[in-house]
């Protein structure tokens, strides 16, 4: 009998395996680092062999630390993160051109191109997105026209498209199946929300060829299965991969928010604000309007503010400015002074996105004294994770979803320091689960459903509170600094604020 549910977690800086158990229970983890290259300023790529042998060497460790085999593994869940995009072979798997990283930048000229054109509502009232480079449609664009000779080769069917979870189901399957579900897809700014298929104009609009798009499907459909012995992992059995979802969609639903107008907040590489829209497919402002996930016949729909840098400011403090020492922790160093002395970071090192979406607007450290010193503005670093967060809050509540308490996961959300800052800045209970790691525990659980392993209620009945974090701070003492967050952003947004 199978033991366990495997659960693919390829984020931007690492790729995971987790194994889950029949009490959804965590039983064993790896991680394999995911380096980017910046060949240019503002360009990242990521070599896809590098984040596929990432992947792989991450599910043999995984097996090796629970003891087991692909025998013991029931079925299969891929969650990835999102808008970044690669072409390659389908006869070769050999990639033309690098992922290009949903931080990249390179493909800015088309989107103001597309702007000129009037495109920009197009994509705003079809997909929910926008006319930015952070999704794939541009990158896309960029790929068929800037690389020699591949707008050629995709005309006549030689290549595939696909998002990293894509990329990753064609290796796990040795090229047998080229498929995306609708999370994801509408992810890349070309899948209408309506009818949860490429867009015929915005497809047209970038000049895809034929048949070089994935399929959409559903996140709970049967994507294909794993033969281990043709990618070098233990075991006989062919596994079954029965769940595909975006990672803030698969943290959404790990963290078992189901009901329309539940929200939660993941704090990773970037920070994510989703909450469960339902059945509304309407953008609200300065949010994006995205699938959050297609079960059986059944979609519901989310609406977002990402901001593109979380976690990664601190470790930006810590690797580029040397603010931290490799062995210090950034809540440590923060709580040893009582507040950020008036200083704000503002991590727009690609500009800004949710709710401003101001591209042009670059970072800076804001408010800066002699008394400051370099705990000061470790704190302000921390503090910003929760201003963005705000700021996404903000949004959504003047789209007409309130917010009466906010669900908290990812790395960042183990810091009481955080929690409480953001607690206290939102003026709502923040709440963190037992587990932080909802993401993968995601869609591991969609893909147990789909082998009648779980139902998707368990999920809900399992989501144990470790800690709320109630508001301690006066409301004017929340506005002044919130105040403060603003002009701060004001400043590096300059004419375009």
């Amino acid at each position: 009998m199978t033991r366990y549910v495997m659960a693919l977690d390829e984020g931007t800086t690492s790729a995971r395996a987790v194994l889950v158990d029949e009490e959804h229970r965590i039983v064993a983890e790896a991680r394999q680092a995911v380096v980017a290259d910046f060949p240019r300023p503002s360009w990242v790529t990521v070599d896809p062999h590098h984040l596929w042998d990432a992947q792989r060497t991450a599910m043999a460790e995984v097996l090796a630390k629970a003891g087991a085999t692909m025998d013991d593994v029931a079925a299969v869940g891929i969650t990835t993160h999102r808008e970044t995009c690669l072409l390659w072979d389908r006869g070769t798997s050999a990639p033309v051109y690098p992922f290009i990283s949903w931080m990249s930048k390179q493909s800015d000229a088309i989107v103001k191109r597309w702007r000129s054109e009037g495109l920009d509502s197009e994509f705003r009232s079809r997909t929910g997105l926008f006319n930015d480079s952070f999704f794939s449609a541009p990158k896309l664009a960029w790929l068929l026209e800037e690389v020699p000779g591949v707008r050629e080769r995709a005309e006549r069917g030689e290549l595939a498209f696909g998002t990293v979870d894509t990329w990753l189901l064609w290796n796990l399957t040795s090229g047998r199946s080229h498929l995306t579900d609708t999370s994801e897809a509408s992810r890349t700014a070309l899948m209408s929300l309506e009818t949860l298929s490429w867009d015929d104009k915005l497809c047209a609009a970038v000049g895809v060829p034929d048949g070089l798009l994935p399929p959409v499907v559903a996140s709970d459909a049967h994507f294909g299965e794993i033969d281990p012995a043709a990618i070098g992992l233990p075991g006989t059995r062919r596994v079954p991969v029965t769940a595909v979802m975006a990672d803030q969609q698969a943290g959404m639903f790990g963290q078992a928010c189901f009901a329309p107008g539940s929200t939660k907040n993941t704090f990773g590489t970037a920070g994510v604000l989703t909450a469960n829209s339902g059945d509304r497919t309407d953008p609200i402002e300065g949010l994006t309007a995205s699938v959050g996930w297609t079960i059986g016949d059944t979609t519901d729909y989310e609406a977002e503010g990402v901001v593109f840098h979380s976690g990664q400011t601190l470790q930006w403090l810590r690797d580029k400015l040397g603010l931290l020492a490799p062995e210090e922790r950034s809540e440590a160093v923060a709580m040893t002074v009582p507040d950020s002395c008036g200083v704000y970071v503002v991590p727009a090192f690609v500009g800004i996105c949710a709710p401003r979406w101001i591209r042009e607007a670059r970072a800076g450290i804001v408010g800066l004294t002699l008394e400051v010193d370099r705990a000061h503005v470790i704190r302000a670093g921390l503090e910003a994770m929760a201003y963005q967060t705000r700021d996404c809050v903000d949004a959504l509540v003047a789209g007409g979803v309130p917010v009466p308490e906010l669900r908290v996961d990812g790395g960042a959300a183990a810091s009481d320091l955080l929690c409480q800052f953001q607690a206290d800045i939102l003026g709502v209970p923040v709440l963190r689960p037992e587990e932080l790691e909802r993401t993968a525990l995601g869609v591991a659980h969609l893909a147990g459903m789909g082998v009648d392993r779980w139902q998707k209620q368990d999920l809900a009945d399992r989501w144990e509170v470790e800690r709320v974090f109630e508001p301690q701070i006066s409301e004017a003492r929340r506005e002044e600094l919130y105040a403060g967050w603003c002009t701060a952003v004001d400043s590096v947004c300059g004419s375009q604020a």
